[in-house]
């Protein structure tokens, strides 16, 4: 009997049905925010490291609470909402940020069948929630009348969409290569796809500079650093999210690292075969598949705040013109590049009609 089964046959079709989609959205969320807590610290903690400095280390063992307090802090402080700012879509902006970094995760597969939404058009659903993730930012921006958060507002929005463009066509690329939408076929896909034994598209050399843009790329998604321009506090103070305090400052805040970690899982669930070790070898299935997962989140994690730790900001005309000078040009090339391949080898040959 399937686990949906067990809760329909104890309380009936709808309330069953209800109950065990509610469990298993409960099975995703809440350890995506222990996650969140989590990462917060780890970044600190590597920039620390990398700085020569201790980092978080008095809240609770090794300062590993440092976060949970904070959160804590957040909670008991009052919300405040300026005197000119337009009341309903400036509490509205936070709640659909941290809305749709949440919901991104169903499709997510985890290991072998352990995923909330097995959907065929997993990666259009990734897409198409990735770029709603702006409208929160626009609407803080506009709702909280300040320029600081407008201006913000305005970079970020710029920002996304032009970075969604390169974004697009490289997840077309992995489509092409995999022959599905699927994410749990694309880690099939991966599996000892290079030399037979090497299991992940990064190594393979017609993928790679695809897995290195599409890294740079999920960076200037998240707004993290050298991209984070929307919220840099040298210009904008703390650019679209600077009049917001309390839970709604949380809000975003959790938002904008679950975001992170879900480019931390997209990016080895597309290039780094996913739940699959890194080599086709019978005795690497013996470890369970959601512990590579998990070990290829945490590197892919160390990368992005490497990055924050020793690479300056771009000047935000450098940032335009890597994503529409560079990026968009380069990643349809390697689309006509990827695909032209494909049909020279006849790698689509046994592709459905």
């Amino acid at each position: 009997m399937t686990y949906t089964g067990w809760f329909i046959e104890q309380f009936g079709a709808g309330p069953g049905w209800f109950l065990a989609n509610l469990t298993l959205i409960l099975a995703i969320a809440f350890p995506v925010m222990v996650g969140v807590a989590l990462a917060v610290y780890a970044d600190r903690k590597i920039w620390a490291a990398m700085q020569m400095r201790r980092g978080p280390n008095v809240v609770g063992p090794f300062g590993i609470l440092q976060t949970f307090a904070d959160a804590a802090k957040l909670f008991l402080k009052e919300t405040i909402i300026p005197a000119g700012a337009s009341t309903g879509v400036f509490l509205l902006a936070p709640m659909i940020s941290f809305t749709l970094a949440l919901v991104v995760w169903a499709v997510m597969p985890f290991d072998a069948g352990l995923v909330l939404a097995d959907l065929n058009v997993g990666l259009l659903y990734i897409f198409a929630v990735s770029s709603m993730g702006v409208y929160g930012i626009i609407m803080s921006g506009w709702a909280s009348n300040s320029k600081y958060a407008f201006l913000g507002g305005l970079r970020s929005a710029a920002q996304m969409v032009s970075y969604e463009v390169s974004m697009g066509f490289i997840l077309v690329a992995v489509m092409l290569h995999a022959q599905s939408l699927n994410l749990s076929d694309i880690v099939l896909a991966q599996k000892g796809n290079v030399l037979g034994v090497l299991n992940g598209n990064i190594f393979n050399p017609l993928l790679f500079p695809m897995a290195i843009m599409f890294f740079i790329t999920a960076l200037a998604e998240t707004n993290r650093p050298p991209f984070d321009l929307p919220e840099a506090e040298a210009e904008l103070v703390a650019g679209y999210q600077v009049e917001y305090s309390s839970m709604s400052f949380a809000l975003f805040f959790l938002g904008e690292y679950a975001n992170i970690l879900f480019m931390c899982a997209l990016i080895p669930t597309l290039f780094m075969g996913g739940w699959l070790p890194p080599l086709d070898l019978p005795f690497l299935y013996a470890i369970p598949g959601f512990v590579w997962f998990l070990g290829k989140m945490g590197f892919v994690f160390f990368l992005f705040a490497w990055v924050k730790a020793t690479v300056p900001r771009y000047r935000y005309d450098q940032l335009m013109r890597l994503g529409w000078k560079v990026f968009l040009p380069l990643s349809l090339f390697w689309v006509v590049v990827v695909s032209g391949w494909l049909m020279f080898t006849g790698h689509f040959a046994g592709a459905p009609a």
